[in-house]
Formats: structure tokens, sequence, C-alpha cells
């Protein structure tokens, strides 16, 4: 009877310490990188699958050598049904316990895509709606239903969309970017007109966002966004008609060719700042938060023209009469001959 006694003590020492060695070697595995590793690799966890199914696709692609120490340490932690779907991106260095921790936070990878200030929305629009990991759902959809379908009915989609860069998991939509964008501009449009000066021409934030629009597309150069501004202001408080080519340009839609003619800033459209006083009805082009500063903070100014100096610096020479701006005008057409002349050369 002793015998055996000692005989089960022997055996019950023999399977802890076979225990603890299981346990060392799989703590040890766990904490080790994946040799299989050696460059980042895209793994698209698929929606719906189990732990297990995971392990399978990860050991049959080479990336994992024990999966059902990877497996058995999911379940420890409490965390077999908690992994997500999505598209990961696995690093060199990766550890078995750092994969199962990527995978229940939803470390997905992020797709990048960025939209430039002064674009169009349909430019914005064609962008989104072709990059590869977007999802889209709007395509082909007329300009009002695509609004409806955004929840912003009765708008026009010009200037309601943020310009920047978004970081989004592959199979965002078209739709939930625009979405995104609208919220930020909404956010960002909000927050500026709470700044704006006293006394300004302009009575709501969507007249500051047109304002700002125009600002986006007359220059080149941040540091002349104010002074641009502060021209337009002037104007309007005057019942000066603006006088902006790229407002212009928009009403023209597909017929612009790329030059503007006389002929064009005489033929009326609800855009041509030419021919009709005061703002355009919509913004026209995409808004970025310091042409939005500018807008609701001009500077104090005398100036009531500008035109751009010629020499492809996006800059523009400023005057507060027209006998001044004539003179900049010549100096602009001046600047112009000499770029040429040294290109022929």
């Amino acid at each position: 009877m002793k015998r055996l006694r000692l005989r089960i003590a022997l055996v019950a020492i023999l399977l802890a310490v076979a225990w603890i060695g299981l346990r060392q070697y799989e703590e040890a595995w766990l904490s080790s990188p994946l040799p299989a590793l050696q460059q980042p690799v895209v793994f698209q966890l698929p929606d719906g699958a189990s732990l297990y199914a995971v392990a399978s696709l990860l050991q049959d692609a080479g990336w994992l050598e024990q999966p059902r120490i990877w497996v058995r340490h999911a379940r420890r932690s409490g965390v077999t049904t908690r992994i997500k779907a999505g598209e990961y991106l696995l690093q060199p260095g990766t550890t078995p316990a750092g994969l199962l921790r990527q995978f229940v936070t939803g470390a997905v990878l992020l797709h990048t895509l960025t939209i430039p200030e002064g674009w169009t929305f349909r430019q914005a629009l064609a962008v989104i709606q072709a990059h590869p990991a977007v999802t889209v759902e709007l395509a082909g959809l007329a300009q009002e239903e695509l609004m409806e379908r955004l929840a912003l009915a009765r708008r026009h989609p010009e200037g309601w969309f943020f310009p920047d860069t978004y970081h989004f998991p592959r199979g965002t939509t078209d739709r939930k970017l625009l979405l995104q964008a609208e919220s930020r501009l909404a956010s960002e449009l909000a927050s500026a007109w709470t700044t704006r000066l006293p006394d300004l021409p302009l009575r709501t934030p969507y007249q500051a966002l047109i304002l700002a629009s125009l600002v986006e597309k007359e220059t080149g150069d941040p540091e002349e966004r104010p002074l641009i501004a502060g021209v337009f202001v002037n104007r309007l408080r005057l019942g000066m008609r603006l006088q902006t080519d790229p407002a212009v340009i928009y009403g023209m839609g597909d017929a612009f060719d790329g030059n503007l003619r006389r002929r064009d800033l005489q033929t009326d459209t609800p855009y041509n700042s030419y021919t009709r006083a005061g703002l355009p009805p919509t913004p026209i082009a995409l808004i970025g938060r310091a042409a939005l500063d500018a807008a609701v903070r001009p500077a104090t100014t005398d100036a009531l023209y500008f035109v751009a100096t010629g020499k492809g610096d996006g800059r523009h020479y400023f005057s507060s009469s027209l006998a001044a701006h004539n003179a900049n005008v010549a100096r602009h057409l001046a600047n112009l001959r000499g770029a040429r002349s040294l290109q022929v050369r």
C-alpha cells in the first residue's frame, strides 16, 4: 500500500513537472517572433470565421506553426469569440500572442485617401469611388438622389465635404467616407463661424463657406488668403461685383476648355461674378480650414483689386485704385512675356 502511494505521488510529480514544462514552452513560443514572417504580409480574416478556422488558415499559409497552442492561449484568455473580421497587416517580429491581440482589438490595415483642398465635389467623388479598398454604393446616381442617400436632401453638394487625408479599412463605402467628410466640414465651419470678425457682410455660415471657396481657388499662396478675403469683403461692402474668374469657370462646367475668353466673362450664368453682384449661389470648391479662417477673419486692407504676378509663383499684386490695378495688369503681362522669352531661349 505504501509503495502504491509512492508510485502515485511520483506520477503526480512527473505530471506536474511535465505540465510546468509544457506551459513554459508554450509561454516561450507565444512570446517569440513568428519565424515565417520575414516581410510584411496582408491577411484577410473572413467575416464569421471561428478562431479554429483562422488558426487553420494561418497554418496553411505557413505563418503559424503551433495552432493548437495558439487556440489554447485564446481559450485561457477568454477571447475565443472576440476576434474581428477584416484585413490585417502582419509585420515581421509579430509574436503569436501579439497576433491574437491584433485580431481581438481589430487593429485592421487602414488604407489612405487624400482629397486636396480646392477640388470640386465631382473630382473628390471620382477619386473616392476609384479607390480599390472602397465599396461603391452611390455609383451613377444623379446629384439630387446622391444627396438624399446621404440624408442631405435639398443641398448642393459643392463645398459640404472637408478635404483631408482619410484612413479607413477595406470595405468602407463611398457613402460612409462622404458622411465622414461632411461631418468634418460641419464641425470646421461651425468652429470658424464662432471666431468671425464683427460687421462682416456675411449673414450665415453658408455665406462664409461660399466666400471661403472663392479664396481657396484664387491663390496658391497660403499667406495671401486673408488678403484675398479682405478684397472680396471690401467689394461686398461697396456693392461691387466680385469679378473672380474661378467662379465664372465653375459656372461654365464642362464647356470650359482651359481658356477663359472675354465672351465667357460676358455670358451670364448664376456663377458669373462679372455679370452678377454678390456671392455665387453655392461654393465652387471644397474648402480647407485655412480658407475658412481667412473668410471669417479677413485681413484689414484698402485693396479692391488683385491680379496674378505672372511669375508663376501663385502670388498677386494688390491695389486700391483702378489706375494702380491697370498698372499691375501691365506688370503681369510683362512678366508673362519675360517668362515666355526665357522658355524660347
